[in-house]
């Protein structure tokens, strides 16, 4: 087996997208047969694939027919290995003959180039390009001269002429950036500044173009990379290695349409080195995962030559993969930032770059902090670092980022030992975004040198003055600017034609002027330090769940349960019922995403509300849609009740009712008339528990608040209290409404209340009909829904209702006693009432009368509905809260066989095995899979997979139910 399994989150990233990574889920619990080689090869069978994943690439093989690399059954196999390991099994012929071929092709050696026709090649490109590169001087001159205001009006199709040009010369390198130019000018904030600095950037390559057989060769290389010249992989490979332990950092995917771009940082534990792997795919095609965040392993790397190395090829594996626990060399922000500068040194052209940091932690403002108080901003778009704040809870942490003068854009942080990768960006249209070129710069650029010569010899970057060179011939030298290299001076002398000797445009002093300003201040860029780290969040005092249960929670909230949307979405609300009843708190780095759920499902909020712990609620605290957590009772302790909060005063209320219910009634009498409505309908919701004659007095002063969600709470919990005046007053009016005559034959009398006055609508009564139902029937209804059901004891209730059918006030009589039956809980009244109805019941009225029925009653009536085909058999099974009993489960199953082998419409057959996935015992899971199998080989595919998902489901749930029932737990955070 290999040294160290990897984590969820790295096998995850295996998965070229979520659509990829959920088909993999998919199949990760079905293998049959899995075991480990050589300690770096994994393998396994997955419903008759031979499915190997070398972990030494890693490199993948399966006999599936796609044509993605990795494929979902090798995806599939590294998550089944991550989250439960794998067998003992020997590796068969096949594994071992797939080792041996890759090993083979490895030794395999290219046959080399014709080196004359290699040489006339080179040749004839280097006219092209240098043909190329004239017109693009020209056309900066032309940009700068008219102005920029022109470009910012025309758009993208200013620029979509001259990359064409650059195309056709190849140099794609400079065409790419000159068309990305379109997506700047004239659009968003500050996009004159964004703009001049591009072209200042393309003015220096010309300049470096010009000077190529003057440049030292590793400035020569970037020069001609930044243009588009290739290096192949062979020549890179052929260079110089680098060995080290090479740690991934993290991955930033994009995607420009054309083509899907991998930056994966990788970083060297010894020679604090970074590398910067690239990977591409077309649409439709997978990236390469063969570097996996997080892990480490010894190898080679060859880089790509140039002034200021970074990108990089893995030239040879030494070591299988490992996760890593901390990065070695995170430092300082400051020494981060002379690390970016030495990099603009020998680089200027360099946007962006990598930064390792140790101990930081993200103020309220979004920046990250480090431990001696400098700062730096956080990129668009990552400003509010959730995934970061609830990982590390507003302690120091690693974080691996790229930065650019955007700002930092986050890959990674360790926290406590733990890889957290970075959570996606999110829109935000209101960063800020500071000007980095002068005003007076822009303002002549703007315009144009035409109107507005430019022939400043200084410019000024914030607080410092910086001497301009002085224009020269261009046969002659130019002098350094102060932040560029020697040879990639950007005089106006090295940008004229080679022929003249007339000095430098205004055009061309601008660019110059812009480039050395736009150097300095990117190159000397100081650290903020007046931005203060957000406080920690408070220490947890009770345990994490068991480690594999929240794993299992990361898999429902990235959407890798079975089922689609909808079974997660029931999923998640039951391994939260089965975690609040294990007692224990979620993973903190979980903590994002499930609060994000709880607010898109509010029937799942009171138990988020349990298993988020404090650092939940410090969540919760700094983020407006995230504050309904504040708001729900969490069972707590309260010490001082006038200075409590309100969810902790709910807490503590929900707590005390089932224990000393009178001191809770005390609690808030003693503010009840300085609470706001809203605080007392939520607190006498707590009185369910514990209710009782002594809570009357407290209830009926609701019935005289101000707020109808007040008197509403108080009114359902005088009808549930026997003995209560409410009911005496109901049980008065409707007898007085309703009188039984035992006469020949015995009937009632009925006589409705004739208005609806005040003291009617203090006990409850509402003012608005049913639709179709007129006032006196309304308040019929009304009346005898009040009234305790005891109160009707002359007859059985079927008695009565035999009673009612004839009478001309059947309809509010009959809604009458199953409003009744419902809100008093009675089963009696109800499976009288459901016997006894004919369809003059209305549907809702109906169906709520199945929710008082007990359970086993319930599950009969729905199992012979099934055995009916009766219509409301679906219904039925859905108003049943589960588990089913056996008798039900068999009536199910029975059923899902004969629809998959009968039936026409294979959608009942789905609809059923939905139903069935979330309510039917997880210990059917092995005899549903076995029908599975049984039906595979007899019916279409499209009705043997609704039952294999039902498999699938109750698999899961009985997985889940037993990681959450294990001893082990993980520490207080």
């Amino acid at each position: 087996m290999p040294a160290e399994r990897w984590s969820l989150a790295q096998a995850e990233s295996l998965a070229a997208d979520p659509a990829a990574l959920k088909r993999a889920r998919s199949v990760s619990g079905q293998f049959s047969v899995t075991g480990a080689h050589d300690d770096t090869l994994l393998w396994g069978l997955c419903r008759g694939y031979q499915v190997a994943v070398d972990l030494a690439g890693p490199a993948f093989k399966c006999s599936c027919p796609t044509f993605q690399a990795p494929c979902k059954h090798a995806v599939g196999l590294v998550l089944h290995w991550a989250e439960a390991g794998l067998g003992a099994a020997t590796a068969p012929d096949w594994v071992i003959s797939w080792q041996t071929a890759r090993a083979a092709r490895a030794k395999a050696r290219l046959t080399p180039p014709d080196p004359v026709a290699a040489a006339k090649r080179a040749k004839d490109r280097a006219e092209r390009v240098a043909s190329g590169m004239t017109e693009l001087r020209r056309w900066l001159d032309d940009q700068v001269e008219q102005g920029l205001a022109g470009l910012g009006r025309r758009g993208h199709q200013a620029f979509e002429p001259v990359a064409a040009r650059l195309v056709d010369a190849q140099a794609p390198g400079v065409a790419s950036t000159v068309r990305r130019l379109g997506e700047i000018a004239g659009i968003g904030p500050q996009w004159a500044d964004r703009l001049l600095g591009e072209l200042a950037m393309l003015h220096l390559l010309v300049a470096g173009h010009d000077r190529l057989d003057a440049l030292d060769p590793a400035t020569a290389a970037t020069v001609r990379s930044r243009i588009g010249f290739p290096t192949s992989a062979e020549e890179v490979l052929a260079g110089p290695r680098v060995t080290d332990r090479w740690q991934v950092l993290g991955q930033h995917d994009s995607d420009d349409g054309v083509l899907t771009t991998r930056r994966t940082w990788l970083h060297g534990a010894s020679t604090s080195r970074f590398a910067l792997v690239l990977s591409f795919a077309a649409p439709g095609q997978t990236l390469a995962a063969d570097l996996v965040p997080g892990t480490e392993f010894r190898g080679d790397l060859c880089f790509h030559p140039g002034a200021a190395p970074l990108r990089a090829l893995v030239a040879e594996r030494l070591s299988a993969t490992e996760p890593f626990g901390t990065p070695d060399g995170a430092g300082s922000v400051r020494a981060a930032l002379s690390r970016w500068s030495r990099l603009l040194a020998d680089e200027p052209f360099r946007y962006d770059g990598p930064m390792l940091l140790a101990g930081v932690t993200p103020s309220a403002d979004g920046f990250l902090v480090d431990e001696e108080g400098a700062a730096l901003p956080l990129a668009a778009g990552h400003r509010e670092p959730w995934w970061l704040l609830a990982a590390a809870g507003g302690r120091p942490a690693a974080v691996a980022a790229e930065w650019s003068p955007a700002g930092l854009r986050p890959l990674a942080a360790w926290v406590a030992g733990q890889f957290v990768p970075a959570g996606p960006a999110v829109p935000d249209p209101g960063a800020p975004r500071e000007a980095e070129l002068p005003p007076e710069l822009l303002a002549a650029a703007l315009v144009g040198t035409a109107r507005r010569p430019w022939s400043d010899d200084t410019v000024r970057v914030g607080a410092s003055v910086v001497a301009l060179a002085s224009p020269a011939p261009a046969s002659s030298p130019a002098p350094a600017s102060p932040s560029a290299p020697a040879s990639l001076s950007a005089s106006a002398s090295s940008s004229a034609p080679a022929s003249s000797s007339a000095p430098a445009s205004a055009a061309v002093a601008l660019l110059d002027a812009a480039v050395v300003a736009l150097a300095t201040r990117r190159a000397g860029l100081l650290p903020s330090t007046v931005k203060a780290p957000v406080p920690a969040a408070p220490v947890e005092t009770a345990p994490g769940l068991p480690v594999a249960a929240g794993v299992r929670l990361a898999r429902i909230l990235r959407g890798g349960a079975p089922g689609g949307a909808h079974l997660e979405q029931e999923l998640l609300a039951q391994w939260l019922a089965a975690a609040v009843a294990r007692g224990g708190l979620v993973p903190p780095v979980l903590l994002p995403a499930l609060l994000e759920a709880a607010r898109r499902n509010t029937t799942v909020r009171a138990d988020v509300a349990r298993v988020a712990g404090r650092r939940g609620a410090w969540l919760a605290g700094q983020r407006a849609d995230w504050r309904w957590l504040l708001d729900e009772a969490a069972p707590v302790t309260v010490t001082d009740w006038t200075t409590a909060t309100s969810a902790e005063r709910l807490g503590h209320l929900t707590t005390l009712r089932r224990s000393a219910p009178a001191r809770a009634r005390q609690l808030v009498e003693s503010t009840w008339d300085t609470e706001s409505s809203d605080n007392r309908a939520r607190f006498l919701g707590t009185f369910a528990d514990g209710l009782s004659l002594d809570d009357e007095e407290l209830l009926e002063r609701g019935l005289d608040d101000r707020r109808k969600e007040v008197r509403q709470a108080a009114v359902e919990l005088l009808r549930q209290l026997p003995g209560a005046a409410l009911g005496r007053r109901m049980r008065q009016r409707a007898h007085a409404a309703v009188r039984l005559e035992l006469s020949d034959p015995p009937r009632l009398a009925v006589r409705p209340p004739g208005e609806l006055d005040a003291a009617l609508r203090r006990d409850g009564v509402a003012a608005t009909p049913a639709h179709g139902t007129g006032t006196s029937a309304w308040l019929l209804e009304e009346v005898i829904a009040g009234a305790p059901l005891e109160s009707w004891s002359e007859l059985e209730p079927s008695g009565y209702l035999a009673l009612a059918r004839g009478n001309d006030w059947a309809a509010p009589l009959l809604h009458g006693w199953a409003k009744a039956a419902t809100a008093q809980n009675d089963p009696g009244w109800a499976r009288a009432l459901l016997a006894a109805d004919a369809g003059m019941l209305r549907e809702a009225v109906r169906w709520d009368l199945h929710l008082v029925l007990p359970p086993d009653v319930l599950a009969r009536l729905a199992a012979q509905a099934l055995r009916t085909e009766d219509g409301a058999a679906h219904r039925l099974l859905a108003l049943h809260p589960g588990p089913w009993p056996e008798p039900l489960s068999v009536t199910v199953l029975e059923t899902v066989v004969t629809r998959a082998r009968n039936d026409r419409h294979t959608w009942q057959l789905g609809e059923l095995c939905r139903a069935a996935a979330l309510a039917m015992p997880p210990a059917y899971a092995d005899l549903t899979g076995r029908l599975a199998a049984q039906l595979e080989p007899e019916v279409d595919p499209s009705r043997v997979r609704p039952v294999a998902d039902l498999a699938r489901t109750l698999t899961f749930r009985a997985e889940m139910l037993d990681e959450l029932a294990a001893e082990n737990v993980t520490p207080p955070q």
